[in-house]
This record gives structure tokens, C-alpha cells and sequence, in this order.
């Protein structure tokens, strides 16, 4: 909104400090920060005199959690949607379709949490929405903006370590990009069982993310290091700077011990988010790469069921992963704290295939 006011304005004076994406960046993280940040004490007090006794606790799980986290209300991501939206719709460019495309991914995965969050809730169970209801809806909301994304960038699977070179798929790009997109908002889902544990990788991912949809959308940046141009991605840099600031917002609340869960509806839209702005940037790959902690995750659930299921042995004493650690006596704290290391790692090694060319 921001931006069309500068560019109706003639971008004259201080006007012309709205042309920066690098400064729209910085007031979209403050400003969804602040959002978050304000609204947040209020916001759970409502969320826990409605919910009463919070998110069920897995009874199989880590027993302490029956004793730490019972009560906590859930559904905490709305906080975060609320933050980034309103930032979003401030500070972005909303003639640039790859802001729509993002906003529909993180607002659609964000409203299926929610009702999952809720029949979870109101029912005390832990199954909420059947799980091929919302992978169908998952699926059908990525499909859409997969769709609309490659038909603004093509319909190649670009590869990291080679310069401008990719696999050209034809529309099987568009079941593959929804995959990615539809896979990462179940990793991060995944992934957020620890308080605080999902929401700064995501932070940390976002902030990767920022820096590559900057360089992408920037033409001599991208022949020089001889990735593929996509004109207009470069806004996406806003995007991920207000993501990071709703985040930070939460994690104050979310820190251990937590004040709120952010629940499906959370997890599930920065997943997806990130994932879309993956597919936009045609760095899907190294997706994989930046956010491997919640593909680790991921793996360990399916290595866990798919052992149990042939051989009636577990690999892990509990998945996903960050309960096995706990299961051998590791502090959640220590948990917590080391996997936002092996993120930050992870996220420099992505970054560094950018160069490695």
C-alpha cells in the first residue's frame, strides 16, 4: 500500500525511500513485530478463556509434558497470520502477483490448521481433521498458486552448483512445486512439538530466504552469480521480513516456558509459506538444503512408521526426532538450543550454493 502511495506521489522526497525494497524490509519486520508484540497478551488471555484446557498433550509422549504443557492454549499462530498480514498489505507492493500467490498459500494453510486446531480443541483429541481431508485441501490451495507461479516462471526444475541450468518438467512441475510446497507446511508442522523449537529455524530459513529472493529478483546480481533471473521476486524480500517479524513476535510468548502453542495454524503457513516463496524463487532444492532441519524431521517419522510397520522394531525411542533426544535425557532447552544451531548451519550451507557455481 505503501509503495503505490510513493509511486502515486511521484517518489519525490521522503516518498522515495518507498522504492527501497531494503527499507520496506525493515519497516514490514518492525511493523509486524509491533503487531505481535501488542496484541499478543491480550490474544492469549482470549485464546485461554475460550479454550479452557488448551492443546491435548500426547499421552505417549515425553511424560513431563503431561506436567508442563497441559492447559496451554493453542491456535497462537493466528497471532503470527495477523502480524504478517497487516504488515504484508502495508508495506508490500500488492500489484506484484507473487504477493498474492504467497498470501493465498500462507492464509489457506493457515485457515486448515485453524480447523484443525479447533475440532482438536473442542473435542480434547488428538486427531482433529482427517488426514486426507487436509492433505487434499493442502494440495488444491498449492496447486492454485503453483499454477499461477509457473506460469509467470516456467516450468523448470532449476539445480544448485550449476549456473542457470535446470530440468525442464513441462506441467509436471506444477504436481512437483505443490508437493514441495504441501510437504514443507507438514515438515514444519512436524517439527513444532518444543517450545520455541519450530519458530526460529523458520525465522532462520526466512532470513536465507529473504536474501536469495533479493538477489533472484535483481538481474545483475543474478547473472553474476549465474542463478536464474525471475523479475518481480525480489518483493518477496518484504514478504520474508514481515514472516520474521510476526515470528520473533510470537516466539517473545512462545519461549520456555510457553505462554501459547501456535498450533496447525501456524505451523502449517510458515511452512507453506516458505515453500512458496521456494517454488517462486525456483530454489526448491535448495529448500531441502536451508531448511533440512524439518526435512530431518520428517524423515525420522517416516523411518520410525515405515520400520515399525516391516520389521515391528522402532529406530528412534520417539519421533519425530526432537523427542528422541528428549527420551535420552536431554533438557528441552538443550533440545531446543541445539537444533536452532544445526538451522543456522544448514542455512549458511544453502546460502553458500549461491557462489558455488
Amino acid at each position: 500500500m505503501i509503495k503505490l502511495i510513493a509511486d502515486l506521489a511521484g517518489n519525490d522526497g521522503i516518498f522515495n525511500l518507498f522504492r527501497y525494497i531494503s527499507f520496506r524490509a525493515i519497516g514490514a519486520l518492525m511493523t509486524a513485530l509491533a503487531i505481535a508484540l501488542l496484541l499478543g497478551p491480550g490474544f492469549i488471555g482470549m485464546l485461554r478463556s475460550k479454550q479452557g484446557k488448551g492443546q491435548p498433550i500426547r499421552e505417549d509422549g515425553p511424560e513431563w509434558h503431561l506436567l508442563t504443557k497441559r492447559g496451554t492454549p493453542t491456535m497462537g499462530g493466528l497471532l503470527i497470520l495477523i502480524g504478517l498480514a497487516v504488515s504484508t498489505f502495508l508495506w508490500m507492493d500488492l500489484r506484484n502477483g507473487f504477493v498474492w500467490a504467497a498470501l493465498l498459500v500462507t492464509l489457506g494453510f493457515g485457515a486448515i490448521g485453524f480447523m484443525d486446531d479447533y475440532d482438536k480443541v473442542t473435542k480434547q483429541s488428538h486427531k482433529g481433521v482427517s488426514g486426507k481431508v487436509r492433505l487434499g485441501l493442502e494440495f488444491l490451495i498449492a496447486g492454485l498458486a503453483c499454477s499461477f507461479i509457473a506460469s509467470r516462471t516456467g516450468f523448470t526444475l532449476y539445480l544448485p552448483f550449476l549456473k542457470d541450468f535446470g530440468l525442464y518438467l513441462g506441467l509436471f512441475y506444477i504436481a512437483f512445486a505443490a508437493f514441495i510446497v504441501t510437504g514443507f507446511g507438514n515438515a514444519v508442522n512436524l517439527t513444532d512439538g518444543l517450545d520455541g523449537l519450530a519458530t526460529m529455524p523458520v525465522v532462520i530459513a526466512a532470513a536465507a530466504f529473504a536474501i536469495i529472493a533479493y538477489l533472484v529478483g535483481n538481474i545483475r546480481f543474478s547473472d553474476y552469480l549465474g542463478i536464474h533471473h525471475v523479475p518481480g521476486s525480489g518483493e518477496l524480500a518484504v514478504f520474508c521480513a514481515a514472516l520474521i517479524g510476526a515470528c520473533l513476535g510470537f516466539l517473545w510468548f512462545n519461549a520456555p516456558p510457553a505462554m501459547v502453542f501456535m498450533g496447525d495454524t501456524g505451523s502449517l503457513a510458515l511452512g507453506g509459506a516458505l515453500g512458496t516463496i521456494a517454488v517462486i524463487t525456483n530454489h526448491e532444492i535448495v529448500l531441502l538444503v536451508i531448511g533440512g532441519l524439518f526435512v530431518l524431521e520428517t524423515l525420522s517419522v517416516i523411518i520410525q512408521v515405515g520400520s515399525f510397520k516391516l520389521t515391528g522394531k522402532r529406530v528412534f525411542r520417539m519421533a519425530p526426532l526432537h523427542h528422541h533426544y528428549e527420551k535420552k535425557g536431554w533438557k528441552e532447552s538443550t533440545v531446543v538450543i541445539r537444533f536452532w544451531i544445526i538451522a543456522i548451519l544448514l542455512a549458511l550451507a544453502g546460502l553458500a550454493t549461491l557462489k558455488l557455481r
